[in-house]
């Protein structure tokens, strides 16, 4: 199982990015799914979280700016950012919990990141 994440990039301050995470391999089926990012000298941490059935919730330095979906049929998971904000600057990564044929067991898995760069 792979998931990887594009879409990052630099953006004014005010801007908006879209993130997609693409989930491929042996996949029986995917629970939750998130967004966790991780600035330079900092710990990761969760921006936004979705379940299979499309509940969410939000850190709160992100809410009303940051939406995440998901598109179960495709295996998925996006971020809509608008309103980006310099401290928005990080490393983002996607996170899945996925049942796989191989193992019948959930495991959780990450992308390799991208990066998201908010300067003028």
């Amino acid at each position: 199982v792979q998931l990887v994440e594009s879409g990052g990039g630099l953006v004014q301050p005010g801007g908006s990015l879209r993130l997609s995470c693409a989930a491929s391999g042996s996949i029986h089926s995917i629970g939750p799914m998130a967004w966790y990012r991780q600035a330079p000298g900092k710990q990761r941490d969760m921006v936004a979280r979705v379940t299979k059935k499309g509940f969410t919730n939000y850190a709160d330095s992100v809410k009303g700016r940051f939406t995440i979906s998901r598109d179960n049929t495709k295996n998925m998971l996006f971020l809509q950012m608008n309103s980006l904000k310099p401290e928005d600057t990080a490393v983002y990564y996607c996170n899945g919990e996925v049942i796989d044929y191989g193992s019948g067991f959930e495991n959780e898995y990450w992308g390799q990141g991208t990066q998201v760069t908010v300067s003028s």
